[in-house]
C-alpha cells in the first residue's frame, strides 16, 4: 500500500509486472500520456477516458475492458465528491496527487471503487469509472465474479473492480506502470450526459450532467433516461 512520507507525497511501493500479450492484445501496449490526465475534467473524461482500455495485470493474469461510462466528481466545489472544498483526509488523500495516478476506495463494507485521478496535484478531481465493455481476460473476469453473463461482468463500479481485480492495495498507483494502465481509445464515440447515480444528498449538484456513457452501449450499470447527447 502506499504510504505518506514528511510532506504528504506518495511513496508508492508496487511491484514491476510485465507479462507478455498476446498478438492480439499488443494494442494494451500503449499508455495515455501523462498530459492528457492534465486536461480540463470534463475534457479528460470525454474525449480521453470514455472509449479508453483500463487494463490489468493483477495476480499476473491480464484483463481489460473499454471505459463505457464514468463519473467526474471536482473537489472544490462538488458536495457529491469526497474531497468537497478540497478537504483533504487520509482516505481521499490519492485525489490530490497529479492526474493520471489511481484513486481507489471501499464503500459499504464490500465494494472497491476505483477512479482515475485528473487535472493538476492539489485540485482533487477524479473520474469514477463506472462501466467496462469486457476485451480480454474474460475467463478470468467470470471466474473472479462468479458469472458467465457478460452483460453482468464489469456494468458497476464494484463488479468491474472484482473482475479485474483491483482493491486499496492500488489506492495512489501511477496508471502508466504495467500493474494497472490505461490505454488510448481506438476510435472517437458519440456519448450521452445524465446526471450521476446515487448522489440524492449532494443538494443543488444531485442533477449535475456529470456523467458521461457511450451512447448505445449495453455496457453501462443503469442506461440513461434522459440526456445530452454530443
Amino acid at each position: 500500500s502506499p504510504v505518506f512520507g514528511k510532506t504528504g507525497d506518495f511513496l508508492l511501493r508496487f511491484p514491476s509486472v510485465r507479462i507478455e500479450l498476446k498478438a492480439e492484445w499488443k494494442m494494451f501496449e500503449q499508455r495515455i500520456g501523462k498530459k492528457e490526465f492534465l486536461r480540463d475534467p470534463f475534457e479528460a473524461a470525454t474525449e480521453v477516458l470514455l472509449g479508453s482500455y483500463l487494463c490489468s495485470t493483477i495476480g499476473g493474469k491480464l484483463t481489460a475492458g473499454r471505459i463505457t461510462e464514468l463519473e467526474v466528481y471536482i473537489g472544490a466545489e462538488d458536495k457529491a465528491c469526497h474531497a468537497y472544498l478540497n478537504r483533504k483526509t487520509p482516505r481521499n488523500a490519492a485525489m490530490f496527487e497529479t492526474g493520471g495516478c489511481a484513486y481507489v476506495f471501499f464503500v459499504y463494507g464490500m465494494y472497491n471503487q476505483f477512479n482515475v485521478v485528473l487535472n493538476e496535484a492539489g485540485t482533487a478531481n477524479a473520474a469514477l469509472i463506472r462501466g467496462l465493455e469486457p476485451i480480454a481476460g474474460i475467463e478470468t473476469m467470470q471466474e473472479r465474479r462468479g458469472t458467465d453473463r457478460l452483460d453482468n461482468l464489469t456494468t458497476g463500479p464494484g463488479k468491474l473492480c472484482q473482475a479485474l481485480g483491483i482493491d486499496r492495495e492500488q489506492n495512489g498507483v501511477d496508471l502508466g506502470g504495467d500493474l494497472l494502465w490505461l490505454s488510448p481509445r481506438d476510435r472517437d464515440f458519440a456519448w450521452a450526459a445524465t446526471p450521476r447515480i446515487g448522489i440524492d444528498y449532494a443538494e443543488e449538484y444531485v442533477e449535475k450532467p456529470w456523467r458521461f456513457v457511450i451512447k448505445g452501449s449495453p455496457f453501462v450499470s443503469k442506461m440513461p433516461k434522459k440526456g445530452k447527447k454530443e
